[in-house]
Order: structure tokens, then C-alpha cells, then sequence
């Protein structure tokens, strides 16, 4: 109680005393300065230590045993390192002095620059995989260190620390007092009521503005605008205005009712406080600071802080003194925001202890705090919420709250929440989205970096609990994608152009902030056979849910082909609504795939893909949303939907793009052949011609074809791609960083190109990685630069034979470089000894989950429509066939040929080769592709093709002569196997003929014939 009146005395008495100006303002403020270390704090050191501060301080320092975490706090713009093959995550850094005294100064490692808020990661062994402590930090052998921190400093000690705690953070709760009461002002001052105007940030307004504004407000000179606007934007506020009540009220009055020649409507905020509320908040920022020195000398002192902190008072929950901080804090300026989290960090966050009992009270009040968030114009460096980095990137603390606290349910049902803007289906709906909706959904993209830092360590091991929240956490994740399956819909513009451009970015950003969650989310399940089925059937369920309206009760139509028929609904992307926001889809495209993973170690495989079976949409509904994707970026590529505008131009190229492909366009095609791989071939190719427009080409056989050229080309890029890429884990029997290595090959195929543009043009995971390193040097050479210039990697020629010309993530602009470049390379590797062509790669073999997808290659479908494209090709003047259709068609002969060559050659004489693409075009007739090509390799129209027609007249003969061989090894092979069953057959004869002599031979008696018989 005396302390309390000492500070009710003499802080009015030594803060906040008048207004100041220029020099005057700088000899007040080091007034200040000396006045509350003499008067202030130095009788809280000699109460807390009970001698000389000096000696006092010099003692505990000397009995301290700190803790092994560095904890230096970053300031903005200090270099920060991290180590690219131990961090667990990209969070964890190394201060300049850590890092050159650690292992990983030898390894490879990101030097970036710091924002200013975070702190070293130094002896945190859940930050490092290994080496997480530095030379200066390795532990000693000391033992029960928490139990002889405290217990060193004397209980008298903690008494008075206590009391010192006590009055910081109640000093602190002046934090949150702006409002002028005379009710409390007895209790600080017995003077004369005076009142400041204070004028605080709010990172809206710019310094034009309020320059403006307190020129008009305050009558003040320019240059004293200027320097009261650049002290609110450093320390969070100022006071332009000191005097009584009235005259502080007039210039409140003006700055809120002043409108400047912006657009800004939101008037600046102010505030008028008496004069001895505003010295307490000023001696309580002092106080705060001052704490978090004097506990940098005793770690048992900083323990006794976080214990005092913590305890809850007797309100009971949220009664702490850090709860009320902390729930406080958007009511808060900048300047005291900056300091009691430092002191936080300093505290609380340098202990695992007392970090995770504040981080339960965090996510306690998550939902809350961070509803203060977006509510508050604050930068999220300046928030509370910024401090769950420090705490979910834990793996130990992360796996904890989500259990005890459900806090990625939490996280995900938050951020639904704030965005309440939706469309009678209950999508999200940005285009009509106001400026402050727009503000606050920027802000709300925060909670997706929270649910990132929750998810960027993927468990090594479950428990029951963690799966059943996991699973709680991923059926809210399914309530966000069903809000954005098939949100921001387009319809062709048909007759005039389209009048106002339509919102896309907002949609793009979200999905942009999701992909790396989705593929965490992906990696979570692939790690536990209960997580990935029971996740893969909430997945069939909510895609189930949004097939619902698929059809619209419409009469199915009828398709025949090839002898071949199967009904669909009639949908035609050019006259009806398609969207390019898939996530649904997209996310049982992914787990799809790691079913393969259970297909090799899980016995009882069949067993649960029957449990999911049930589930299973028909599989044309499975390919559906994909295929009207893809049908969409060929009409737009061929110019059907340029009234359209801007918009969907954008949405294309950034479906393609690398920073959304992989959980846009490449998930796009795994679907397709998932529902291809579960389909009859010939269904799947009649559904794909009826949503590309393209059928009654083909069923007619028109001879011309007129516009519809222009996507017949994508339409067989559409087949080339779900038979050839499979260069995915789960796909094709391949390993991830054969991947990375078929992506670089051709990147490489296009020009050389520096290492800045290969990390650019590669998908980065959760960790920033690309996998670049592990193996650029197996497939390129670098080139050093010269005098002027960069370095650079160009392809080694053993990997030309890689290359694949319609590798799916090449634009087109990038194809006619990478052709030229690739023939360049040919020619030089052959020496023009024979043709020069650019053939399909050999593919790698298929998972089981995926095998039947070769069959697409030989299916009667696809071999009309090579007949068909390589008819119009015979007469230069038949059809309106393009080259690159024709191209097109070539690749995929070559594809099936080689399948077929492939299979021939691995199969043993016990396998049946089931692939016989060379007997179904080499039937004798003169429209059989085998005719059709023998006609066109000395067609004079077709010179360019001449090289690949003759490879592919190779390869024919080349299987000919394998199946022939193969023919005449199988009857050989049949009559050895005859002969040798005839001979075991004579032979077990033979043995049972003696056994039966000898039998009657030991057992005459048996067969003697009796007096009856004779």
C-alpha cells in the first residue's frame, strides 16, 4: 500500500507536466528520465534487493544458471539464419553469434533479413533435427536447474519481487484506461485537472492526412504537423494539445469531423485524457521495461515473474494479470504494445513450462483475440496474435492444443466466420465485397498462417485423441472447401463485351494461402492408414454433397462410337456456368494417390477400398468439374471467350501458374485419371469429345471440321497428359525427386538458365523447399560466367531422351524454344546418321491403383480418332486439320507403341502381355492407321513430320518382330512344357505301377484266392 501511494505522489509530479516543443521537449524528456530512475525506480531495486542495487544485481548475476535458449529478441533488419537440412521448419533461426558458433555453419543454409519481433531458436531441440545448441549454449551437467533458480534468490526476495510484479503489470492495466473519468483522477493526482489531446496511429490514414488535419486542427506550422505525425506513426500516438477540458475538446471535435480530399472516410482517431491518467501510462511503460532488464540477471527472478503473471485472481478464468494483457491488447497503442511483448518474450516464451500454460490460455481466447485483430487497423507485428508463431510451431505444444484445445477446429472455424459474404448456394462471394470487407478479409488471411504453423510438422506417431481431433479439424477444413467448390462461376459472353471486370483476385489469393496447407493437411494423413481412409471417406461424402445438383434433373442423352455407347447429361462449357475453384475435387485427387502407399504394406488393401467403394460417385461425376476445367482453358486458349475480358484470362494463367498448379491444374489431371482409370476407356473418350463440343466430329466423319481445330489439338493433349504424366508418387512407380528431376530437364529443354530461375519456375513445399539441390548436378553442367554476366546450368545430352514436347506444364510459348533447342541437341548427339525426331519419352510403369490407364492408349475411341485426324491429313486440301493435330497424333501412336515395346521387353515367359496396340493397327485394311501412316511418310506436305512417321514405322517393325519372336518362344515353350508334363505323367505312372507290384509282392496272403473263390 505504500508503494501504491508513493507512485500516486510522485509520478503525476514527475510525468506528463505541460506541453513542449523543439529542445525544450528533449531537456524535458531527460528530465523525466532521471527524475523516475531516482524517484521511481531505484526505491523499487532497493526494496526488491535489499541492499545497493549494484551489488545486489552483481550477486544475482552471479549465482544466475540461465537457461539454455539464447533468446535474443531480433531487432528489425538483423541478419537471421537458418539451416536448410536441420530446422524443422522455416521458423527456426540462429542469431549472427549462434549460428557461427554451431554445426550448421558447415551445411546449407538461408540468410534472410528479420522483420524485428522473433528470437533466437538456439537450444530448442524440437527447432533443430540436429546440432540445436551452440557452442555458448550447450548445457552443463547441472540438475533440477528450475528448482535452484528459485530457490537461490532468498524468500524474501520473492516477497518483494512479488510486490514489484505486482505493481508493473497493475501500473500496466493503465495500458488500457483512454477514457476521462473523473472518478479515477483523485485517485493518481491532487492538482488541477488538466487534459491532453491525444492523437493516436491507426495505419490508415497517410501522413499527408493527418498533416492536413492537425494544421487545421491545433493551428500548428507544417513542420510541427510533420513532426507529430512522424511520432504517432513510430511511438503509436501523441498529444497535440494540452490544457483544460474545453480546449482540448475543441480540437477533438475538429480532427474527428475533418474531411481532407481523399476517399478516406474514417476520421482520424483522438482522444482527450486527463493529464495524470497519461503520466501513469508513461511511468508504466518505464516500469515494464525496466522489469525485463532486471530479470535478464537472475533466471530464477524471470521464473518468479512468469508464476506471479500466471496465477489466476478470484474472478477465476481470463483473471491473470497476462490474460488481461493480453485480452486487452488491441485497446492498446503501438509504443505499449511493443513493450510488454518483448517482455513476454523475454519471460513467459523462454521457458517450455510457462509457454505452454500461456499458450493454453492463448487459444483459449484465440477466437476472441483474434476478432480484436481484425477489428483493430493495426499491422499484425504490433498484435498479440503475432505471438502464435512462437507457440505452434512447437511440434510438442501444437499436438497438445489441438487435443486439449481444438485448436485447429478453431483455428478453421474462425476464419469461416469473419467471411459471411456468400451466394444463395453458400459459396463465398468477393465481387460484391465493400471496402471495409475487403480490408478485413486481408487481415483474416492471417489465420491461415496460423493453421500452417500448426500443421508444418507432420506426427511420427498418433494417439486416439490426436486422430479424433485431427479428423473434427479436417471435417471444418471440408466446411471451407464446399464454400469455395465452384465459387466465382463465369458464362461466355456472347454478342457485346463484358461491362465491368468481375472480382478474381480475392479467390486467387485464398487459394494461393491454401495450397500449402492442403498439402500439409495431405502429408498429416499419408502418415497414419486410419487418418488417410477415414479422411478419404469424409472426402467421397463432401464431394457427393456438391455432385448433388450435377445433372439437374435432366434426360440423359445417348453417345455411340466406334461400337461403343453410354449415356451422359447434356453440359456445354461455352452456354453454362463453369468455375475454375475445384478444392473438393482437388483434395480426393491427392488423397487418392496415397492410396497407393496402403496398396504396398497394408495386407487388407481390397478390404477397405470396398469399405470406401460404397462411397463412390459414379466415376463420370468424378471427372466431371476437372474436365470442365480444362475444356474451359482450351476455349479461352483458342479465343471463344475474349468478351469475357481480363478476368479469365487472369484465372487461367494462374491456374497454370506454378504458384497455384499444383493444387489447381496438376490435381485436374490426376482426377481425370483416376475416373479413367476406374472407367471403360471408350465411355471416358466419348464423355471427353461431348464436353470438349467435339462428338459429332468424330460420330459424322466430317470431313471439315472449321473452327473446332482450334481445341481438337487440346483435346489430344488432354489424352496425352493422362496417359503419359506420371512422374507422381502414387501414379507412377516413381520417387519424388524423380519429380523435381523430369522438371528441371525441362525447364533446362527451353534455354539454360541461371539458379534464380530454376528455384522460380519449381513448386515450393511448406519448408520453402524445391528439392533443386539434391539433383541439378546429375542432369545439368554449370557454366561459370564470364567477365559480364551469370552462371548458368544447360542440360547434359544423355537426358535429352527424356524430353517430352508436350510435357504438361509448358506454356506455348515455351514449346517452340524447347523444340528448337532439343533437335539442336539431337542433331549433334546423332550426326545426322539417322532421322532426326523428337519421340515420346520411354514411360515409367503405373501403380496397380493406376494400371488400366494404358488401356486408353489402345482403346477403339482413340484409335478412330487417330484414323480420322491421319484421313484428313492424306490430302492437303481435305479437312481442316492443323499440323499440330497431326503432331499431336503422332506422339500418341509413338506413346502406345512404346508401352506396348516396354511391356514386351519386361515380361517374363509365365505373363501374358495384354497390350497389343501393333495388331490393332496393323490390320489389313486401307484405313488402318499402319496404311494411313505408310501413306503419309512420303506425302510432300508433310516433310516436317517425315522424321517422326519413319520412327514410328521403326518401332512397328521393331514389335513385330518382338511379338513375333515372342510367338515363336511361347508354342516352344509350350511343347517343352507338353513334353515334360508327359514325361513326369509316364514317370509318376510308373512309380505307381511298382509300388503296386511291390505292394503285392508283401501282402501275397491278401491276394491268394480263397476256398470261396476257387
Amino acid at each position: 500500500q505504500e508503494v501504491y501511494c508513493h507512485l500516486a505522489v510522485y509520478v503525476p509530479r514527475i510525468f506528463c507536466l505541460g506541453p513542449c516543443g523543439g529542445r525544450e521537449e528533449q531537456r524535458e524528456e531527460q528530465r523525466e528520465e532521471l527524475a523516475c530512475q531516482l524517484l521511481l525506480l531505484a526505491p523499487l531495486e532497493w526494496f526488491l534487493l535489499g541492499e545497493e542495487p549494484a551489488a545486489g544485481l552483481a550477486l544475482l548475476q552471479e549465482n544466475n544458471r540461465p537457461s539454455a535458449l539464447c533468446g535474443h529478441v531480433f531487432k528489425v533488419g538483423e541478419p537471421t539464419y537458418s539451416c536448410r537440412e536441420c530446422a524443422a521448419d522455416p521458423t527456426c533461426v540462429l542469431c549472427m553469434q549462434c549460428f557461427l558458433g554451431s554445426v550448421h555453419k558447415e551445411h546449407r543454409y538461408r540468410m534472410t533479413t528479420s522483420g524485428g519481433g522473433g528470437f533466437c531458436d538456439c537450444g530448442d531441440a524440437e527447432a533443430w533435427k540436429t546440432g540445436p545448441y551452440c557452442q555458448k549454449h550447450t548445457p552443463g551437467d547441472e540438475r533440477n536447474t528450475s528448482y535452484c533458480n528459485i530457490h537461490c534468490v532468498c524468500v524474501c526476495v520473492c516477497v518483494c519481487v512479488c510486490v514489484c510484479v505486482c505493481v508493473c503489470v497493475c501500473a500496466c492495466v493503465c495500458l488500457c484506461v483512454r477514457a476521462r473519468t473523473r472518478a479515477c483522477t483523485h485517485v493518481y493526482s491532487e492538482r488541477e485537472d488538466t487534459y491532453y489531446c491525444m492523437l493516436f496511429n491507426d495505419e490508415v490514414h497517410t501522413y499527408e492526412q493527418v498533416i492536413y488535419t492537425l494544421q487545421k486542427a491545433v493551428n500548428c506550422s507544417h513542420k510541427e504537423a510533420m513532426s507529430f505525425a512522424t511520432t504517432v506513426d513510430r511511438d503509436g500516438r501523441k498529444s497535440v494539445r494540452y490544457g483544460d477540458l474545453q480546449f482540448c475538446e475543441q480540437a477533438k471535435s475538429v480532427i474527428v469531423v475533418s474531411r481532407n480530399t481523399s476517399r478516406q472516410s474514417k476520421p482520424l482517431r483522438v482522444q482527450v485524457m486527463h493529464s495524470s491518467v497519461v503520466a501513469h501510462q508513461c511511468f508504466a511503460l518505464k516500469a515494464l521495461s525496466w522489469l525485463g532488464q532486471i530479470i535478464q540477471y537472475s533466471d530464477g527472478l524471470r521464473r518468479i515473474l512468469c508464476q506471479v503473471g500466471l496465477q489466476k485472481g478470484l474472478e477465476g478464468e481470463n483473471s491473470s494479470l497476462v490474460d488481461q494483457l493480453m485480452l486487452s491488447d488491441s485497446k492498446m497503442w503501438k509504443g505499449a504494445r511493443n513493450i510488454y511483448h518483448q517482455l513476454l518474450m523475454n519471460s513467459l516464451l523462454m521457458d517450455l513450462k510457462y509457454k505452454k500454460i500461456f499458450a493454453i490460455q492463448f487459444a483459449k481466447n484465440y477466437e476472441r483475440l483474434q476478432s480484436d485483430y481484425v477489428k483493430d487497423d493495426h499491422d499484425r507485428e504490433f498484435s498479440i496474435t503475432d505471438l502464435s508463431v512462437q507457440m505452434f510451431t512447437v511440434p510438442s505444444l501444437a499436438r497438445m492444443l489441438m487435443v486439449e484445445e481444438n485448436l485447429m477446429t478453431t483455428i478453421i472455424r474462425t476464419f469461416v466466420d469473419h467471411l459471411r459474404h456468400r451466394d444463395l448456394q453458400g459459396r463465398f462471394q468477393f465481387d460484391r465485397y465493400t471496402a471495409q470487407q475487403a480490408f478485413k478479409f486481408g487481415r483474416v488471411q492471417s489465420l491461415i498462417g496460423d493453421l500452417k504453423y500448426v500443421l508444418i510438422s507432420p506426427p511420427s506417431e498418433w494417439s486416439d485423441q490426436l486422430r479424433l481431433k485431427f479428423l473434427e479439424g479436417f471435417d471444418a477444413f471440408l466446411e471451407l472447401l464446399k464454400c469455395m467448390q465452384g465459387m466465382d462461376p463465369v458464362v461466355r459472353q456472347v454478342g457485346q463485351h463484358i461491362e465491368m471486370e468481375p472480382e478474381w483476385e480475392a479467390a486467387f489469393t485464398l487459394q494461393m494461402k491454401l495450397t500449402n496447407i492442403i498439402s500439409m493437411i495431405q502429408e498429416w494423413c499419408s502418415t497414419d492408414e486410419c487418418v488417410l481412409i477415414e479422411a478419404y471417406k469424409k472426402c467421397l461424402s463432401a464431394l457427393s454433397h456438391c455432385h448433388s445438383s450435377l445433372p439437374d434433373g435432366e434426360q440423359p442423352i445417348s453417345l455411340s462410337l466406334a461400337g461403343h455407347s453410354v449415356e451422359t447429361f447434356r453440359y456445354q462449357v461455352s452456354q453454362d456456368k463453369v468455375s475454375i475453384h475445384l478444392p473438393v475435387c482437388r483434395l480426393l485427387a491427392g488423397k487418392h494417390i496415397h492410396l497407393q502407399t496402403l496398396f504396398k504394406r497394408h495386407s487388407k488393401f481390397l478390404h477397405l477400398l470396398f469399405q470406401v467403394a460404397s462411397r463412390f460417385p459414379d466415376p463420370p461425376l468424378l471427372i466431371e468439374l476437372p474436365l470442365r476445367c480444362l475444356v474451359l482453358c482450351a476455349q479461352v486458349h483458342a479465343g471463344m471467350w475474349r468478351r469475357n475480358g481480363f478476368s479469365l484470362i487472369n484465372q487461367i494463367y494462374y491456374y497454370h501458374n506454378v504458384k497455384c498448379r499444383v493444387e489447381m491444374f496438376d490435381k485436374d489431371i490426376i482426377m481425370l485419371q483416376a475416373g479413367a482409370s476406374m472407367m471403360d476407356p471408350n465411355h471416358f473418350l466419348m464423355i471427353v469429345l461431348s464436353r470438349f463440343e467435339l462428338f459429332h466430329v468424330f460420330s459424322t466423319n466430317q470431313s471439315r471440321i472449321g473452327h473446332f481445330s482450334r481445341w481438337n489439338s487440346a483435346l489430344l493433349c488432354v489424352c496425352v497428359c493422362v496417359t503419359g504424366e506420371r512422374y507422381v508418387a502414387g501414379v507412377g512407380q516413381v520417387e519424388p525427386c524423380d519429380e523435381v528431376r523430369r522438371e528441371i530437364i525441362h525447364q533446362l529443354s527451353i534455354r539454360p538458365m541461371a539458379h534464380s530461375e530454376l528455384v522460380k519456375a519449381l513448386p515450393e513445399n511448406g519448408n520453402k523447399e524445391t528439392g533443386l539441390e539434391r539433383v541439378i548436378d546429375s542432369v545439368a553442367s554449370f557454366k561459370k560466367p564470364g567477365v559480364t554476366g551469370r552462371g548458368l546450368y544447360e542440360l547434359r545430352p544423355e537426358w535429352s531422351k527424356h524430353f517430352n514436347l508436350y510435357f504438361h506444364h509448358y506454356t506455348h510459348l515455351s514449346v517452340t524454344p524447347a523444340e528448337r533447342l532439343m533437335l539442336d541437341m539431337v542433331t549433334k548427339i546423332t550426326c545426322l546418321c539417322v532421322c532426326v525426331a523428337l519421340p515420346p519419352p520411354s514411360p515409367p510403369p503405373l501403380c496397380p491403383l493406376f494400371g488400366s490407364l494404358v488401356n486408353l492408349l489402345q482403346c477403339d475411341v482413340l484409335l478412330a480418332i487417330e484414323g480420322a485426324v491421319l484421313q484428313w491429313a492424306v490430302e492437303p486440301s481435305g479437312g481442316s486439320w492443323t499440323e499440330s493435330m497431326l503432331q499431336r497424333v503422332l506422339h500418341l501412336v509413338g506413346m502406345a507403341l512404346l508401352e506396348e515395346q516396354q511391356q514386351l521387353e519386361n515380361s517374363s515367359g509365365d505373363d501374358t502381355v495384354t497390350f497389343n496396340y501393333t495388331c490393332k493397327i496393323i490390320r489389313h485394311t486401307s484405313g488402318s492407321v499402319l496404311a494411313l501412316l505408310e501413306s503419309l511418310q512420303n506425302a510432300p506436305h508433310l516433310e516436317v513430320h517425315k522424321d517422326m512417321i519413319t520412327w514410328i514405322l521403326k518401332v512397328i517393325a521393331d514389335v513385330s518382330v518382338i511379338v513375333s519372336t515372342t510367338s515363336y518362344k511361347d508354342k516352344a515353350e509350350r511343347k517343352r512344357k507338353a513334353e515334360m508334363a508327359r514325361l513326369r505323367r509316364e514317370k509318376i505312372m510308373a512309380q505307381m505301377s511298382e509300388m503296386q507290384k511291390h505292394f503285392i509282392n508283401e501282402n501275397k496272403e491278401l491276394t491268394a484266392p480263397t476256398k470261396e473263390d476257387m
